[in-house]
């Protein structure tokens, strides 16, 4: 066709998966166009991966200066430090801006054209015709894009789905932006809550629970497992618990909110409620409840009802679990689907990694296609937490034979230069080969040291690859060495 409208692929989502899949796409010379609803990034660049970074990052200078500026010899009056609320979150929002022209100007340099407006998928491939895709104005229902009338009419060869996910609400407690709020609405609240109440401890929900914690706010987490950070290795969470706990934040693990109230005078009563008997409950009063129970794919509007595209677990089908080698392809011909909104894990850096696997596919390139058993996870409070591969638990439920290899960091002499004992690095190999299975980090840079272990995991390597390499010193990567030599029992500083 010769129309200007059609495209080889149209991307709906402009996140991390899909601009990276429309990028890549215009790389290999497919005729593409991206529709995003909002700002070029999506959730991942304006409000979530990076601008919470940038919050973080705040509140760890605060409490290095207000908290252990004594250690270094630097005296800090707290009664006398003011922190502009305001200046704060500014900074956080202000560097999406940077990051959205960045992504325009990737789309400019590799001839992705960009459509703003709520996608509305009309039809799949079909024998005699192309996907057709509506654009409709920014208006009416932000979230199905209800009412909203038709500005143009693409069609393609293709579509890829890249919509990512958006918070679960608890069923008897919806979001209303001020008092139960979502992850989003604590990126920006105008004024630091006095008190708050975070449901779930997830990594959202403890990256959220210690920065409100280091400025101030009492804040209390609930969590109906029976530890904090559920999906991580026991022993990083135990390691966690009670450095958070030294940090003033308060858990209530094995329980759960039974009812979330409002109060007529402002703030709210949370009712916990004991997984074990019910007869146990209590009563929090705050100021805020954030609402961190996990996300579900968002394609409200998207579809068009007699398309029928198959839906399992409030996410998109897809053949990413069940095939081989995975297209992304999902029920309906002609649409591609990749990222959060497929189903977890919901890791931004694997909705860019199936976005360059499902484009160069469609393209007929051969590629590796992603690892699933080798994605890296990280929480980035301070301690930081990393993972990738099996925790112990789960290595025994799968009957292996394995060894594990702990190194505690208070011993460590780059943690201790720079005040971070707080920490430990667990290895878990197989026997008799020493074949890496999986690698948990709690402390000092561990989203960034979790990466030594992912290229030797990537490699089929073993500890003994980690152990024969040179690492220097003082550094904290050293700390991966000495956990790989504790897996043989050769541990020096252990």
């Amino acid at each position: 066709m010769s129309d200007s409208k059609h495209y080889d692929l149209i991307v709906i989502g402009g996140g991390p998966g899909g601009y990276v899949g429309a990028i890549r796409a215009g790389q290999l010379g497919l005729k593409t166009a991206c529709v995003e609803r909002d700002k070029l990034g999506g959730v991942c660049l304006n409000w979530g991966c990076i601008p919470t970074k940038a919050l973080l990052h705040n509140a760890e200078l605060y409490m290095e200066a207000i908290r252990h500026g004594d250690e270094w010899g630097i005296k800090i009056d707290p009664k006398h430090i003011k922190v502009d609320w305001e200046k704060v979150i500014g900074r956080s929002r202000g560097i999406t801006g940077t990051l959205n022209n960045g992504v325009a100007f990737l789309f400019r340099k590799n001839k992705v054209a960009h459509h703003q407006g709520h996608a509305r998928i009309v039809s799949g491939k079909t024998p005699t015709g192309p996907c057709t895709v509506e654009v409709l104005e920014s208006s009416g229902d932000y979230y199905n894009g209800a009412g909203a009338k038709v500005k143009e009419t693409l069609t393609a060869d293709r579509v890829l789905v890249a919509t990512g996910a958006k918070p679960r609400q608890l069923p008897f407690a919806p979001f209303d932006g001020k008092t139960i709020i979502s992850s989003y609405d604590a990126m920006s609240l105008p004024k630091r809550p006095a008190s708050m109440v975070i449901v779930g401890s997830g990594a959202i929900g403890m990256e959220f629970a210690y920065f409100y914690n280091a400025f101030g706010t009492k804040v209390t987490v609930v969590e109906m497992l029976d530890r904090i950070l559920p999906n991580e290795d026991e022993d990083i969470s135990k390691v966690a618990n009670k450095a958070f706990q030294r940090q003033g934040m308060e858990f209530r693990v094995g329980q759960t909110v039974k009812a979330v109230d409002k109060k007529s005078g402002g703030g709210v009563k949370v009712t916990v409620v004991d997984m074990k008997d019910e007869k146990k409950t209590e009563t929090i009063e705050c100021d805020v409840v954030l609402v961190a129970v996990g996300v579900q794919g968002r394609f409200d509007g998207l579809f068009d009802d007699k398309l029928g595209i198959a839906v399992e677990k409030g996410h998109l089908k897809t053949d990413y679990r069940s095939a081989k080698e995975p297209t992304y392809r999902t029920s309906v011909p002609g649409i591609y689907a990749i990222g959060d909104v497929i189903g977890p894990p919901w890791l931004a850096h694997v909705a860019s990694e199936e976005a360059v696997t499902c484009v160069e596919r469609m393209a007929g390139h051969h590629t590796l296609g992603v690892d699933y058993d080798s994605i890296p996870g990280c929480t980035y409070c301070n301690p930081q937490i990393a993972s990738i591969g099996l925790t112990e638990r789960q290595a025994k439920e799968k009957g292996l034979e394995f060894t594990v290899g702990t190194y505690q960091l208070k011993a460590h002499g780059k943690a201790i230069a720079v005040g971070a004992t707080d920490g430990l690095v667990k290895i878990i190999a197989s026997k008799p080969y020493g074949e890496i299975l999986g690698a948990h980090i709690i402390g000092e840079d561990a989203s960034e040291l979790i990466a030594e272990v992912g290229i030797a995991k990537r490699l089929e390597g073993t500890v003994e690859d980690i152990i024969s390499t040179v690492h220097a010193h003082p550094t904290m990567a050293e700390s991966i060495h000495e956990a790989a030599l504790a897996t043989e029992g050769r541990a020096i500083h252990a």
